[in-house]
């Protein structure tokens, strides 16, 4: 049987990947870019796409998704069936394990609709349960291009009180704000500009990566979704489709005022992620050494709110074996696709 792994996050947005040696050690971690709304086709592209880089040698394979959830599905069971369906034909030959969360893993040929709900979005408890098992306590914050995932850690374990997406919400161990995708009218219903407090309109004018370009805090290669108006990832482009926010026409000459919109966006999107760790804390008496683990391509929000909430910060990349990566991607920037890989081994 081969020892390389191949961890598969099958996003709504992305598909993530982590490949994991017989030692443990990450080798390589991929993300592609899947508006799987638009078609099945756009599965089918992307993981082409990240085979096509890799050694053709057999490998396993383990997989988790979120992207039951777009709406090109009837529904969630409808999702799990049809992208479980799809990775079998994409992945041929090789063993196949399906991330069923509290079930643990699942050989892909005996999945049954049973187990759907189960499979369902269940990647933040990968991220979680490793995290865990590495660290013991702490608080798991992940911060991805479109939602966030907040997780106490309590001895080894992930004392999550929700499990599916409803219940996430409504205990708020899922934010659902990113740092790519998410449009800026929801980031709050106004923000101040110019000392005074704007009314931010209801449009989809501008996404959070045209703020994250503004505070100069975007990683290019984490940069991979559409833009609002299907125009150009520049900071002049991003500083027009802000200025529309509040209803003005852009003037290079008034860069730095969009600049600063763009840091009081920024503020207004952590305070809405420190509430929902601000939550998770007070349900434990986490010790002063349990440390924020950050994940995501967010996280340099989470090591922020490590420091300004006095807790000690700890990269999701450091609970591996050091690795390199040519493409610039790290565990930490698709951390489910890296548990997974780990988890699975341990089958």
């Amino acid at each position: 049987m081969t020892n390389e792994m191949i961890g598969w996050d099958i996003g709504g947005a992305h598909v993530k990947a982590a490949v994991m040696n017989g030692r443990g050690e990450l080798t390589a971690v991929f993300q592609k870019p899947c508006p799987l709304w638009q078609g099945m086709d756009k599965l089918r592209s992307a993981v082409e796409a990240i085979l096509s880089e890799l050694p053709t040698v057999s490998y396993r394979h383990a997989i988790t998704m979120t992207g039951e959830l777009v709406d090109l599905f009837a529904g969630r069971d409808d999702g799990v069936k049809t992208i479980l369906a799809t990775m079998v034909e994409l992945l041929p030959g090789g063993e196949l394990l399906v991330y069923a969360g509290r079930l643990g893993f699942l050989d892909a040929s005996k999945v049954n609709h049973n187990h759907y709900a189960a499979i369902a979005s269940a990647n933040w408890l990968a991220s979680a349960s490793y995290a865990a098992r590495k660290v013991g306590s702490g608080l798991l914050v992940d911060i991805g291009s479109t939602t966030t995932d907040i997780l106490l850690l309590d001895r080894g374990r992930v004392a999550a009180e929700g499990y599916s997406d409803y219940e996430r919400l409504a205990t708020q161990e899922l934010v659902y704000t990113g740092i790519v995708r998410t449009a800026v009218m929801a980031f709050a219903e106004s923000v101040e500009d110019q000392g005074r407090e704007v009314g931010l309109m209801a449009e989809y004018f501008a996404t959070a990566a045209d703020v994250y370009r503004l505070t100069g805090e975007l990683d290019e290669v984490h940069d991979q979704s559409d833009t609002a108006d299907g125009a150009e990832k520049s900071v002049l482009a991003s500083a027009r489709r802000l200025s529309r926010m509040i209803g003005c026409d852009f003037d290079l000459a008034e860069l730095p005022r969009w600049q600063r919109l763009a840091h009081h966006l920024r503020e207004k999107q952590l305070s809405r992620i420190r509430l929902g760790c601000e939550r998770q804390l007070a349900r434990s008496a986490l010790s002063g050494s349990g440390p924020f683990v950050g994940a995501g391509i967010g996280r340099f929000l989470v090591r922020q709110l490590a420091e300004s909430m006095g807790k000690p910060y700890l990269d999701f990349s450091a609970l591996f074996p050091a690795s390199s990566n040519e493409n610039g991607m790290s565990a930490a920037d698709c951390a489910p696709a890296a548990a997974v890989a780990c988890l699975s081994g341990k089958n």
